[in-house]
């Protein structure tokens, strides 16, 4: 049997770092709880598309949320005023899983190239294939508009599930370009989103190859 290793967790400490990050030393499981916690609410109150990513951040009593989105307006509001309702969620949040006292600071960071950003083509498809739209035409327009960026070297694209309602399940990959998927210095961008559609799930997996970075 063949062994599967995440895009990411394979390049830790070459190319990428941990979306959670800080001090935890011997609180490691509690914050751990907490940062799932937090990551469950932001998912529910943030719009479902548009939100590419989502880091944590912990220094002492503070804690930073640095969240990466196509509008950052949305998630900010007028003067700030949805940012703070995201606060207070966090804090009624926190407030039932412990008594210290934390202080939130949300950081809301644009993504100018969305066709470059995994999170962002796969969710994107999902939402094409939720609408009933033909998942070949979807993943189509998905890699040209894709490779369109220059930043994208090569792209990879997998869906799987019950494709058109069809009673058996499979799976249909397309690629295009270069996706060095076992190279370590190469910059690869990866993202699963599940489109929730009405005779079942499908998954979407894209992996986005930015080139090879050199330390």
């Amino acid at each position: 049997m063949a062994h599967k290793v995440h895009p990411k967790a394979f390049r830790i400490h070459e190319m990428k770092d941990w979306s959670s990050r800080g001090f935890y030393e011997n609180n490691f499981a509690q914050y751990l709880a907490e940062d799932l916690k937090m990551r469950d609410v932001l998912k529910k109150i943030l719009p479902k598309t548009g939100v590419a990513n989502i880091d944590i951040e912990r220094s002492g009593s503070e804690i930073k949320i640095i969240i990466k989105a196509v509008r950052p307006g949305l998630i900010i509001g007028r003067g700030g005023e949805e940012v703070e309702k995201i606060k207070k969620e966090l804090d009624k949040v926190l407030k039932k899983m412990t008594t210290e006292k934390r202080r939130i600071k949300i950081e809301v960071e644009e993504i100018k190239e969305p066709w470059a950003s995994a999170a962002l083509v796969a969710q994107n498809i999902a939402q094409q294939l939720e609408k009933r739209i033909a998942y070949r035409r979807a993943i189509t327009q998905s890699l040209e508009k894709a490779m369109e960026n220059r930043e994208v070297k090569g792209i990879w694209i997998r869906i799987s599930g019950r494709l058109n309602g069809a009673e058996i399940a499979r799976q249909e990959t397309l690629k295009k370009g270069r996706v060095p998927r076992q190279t370590l210095r190469a910059e690869m961008d990866y993202a699963l989103v599940e489109a929730q559609c009405s005779y079942g799930v499908i998954g979407v997996k894209v992996l986005i190859y930015k080139g090879e970075r050199f330390n």
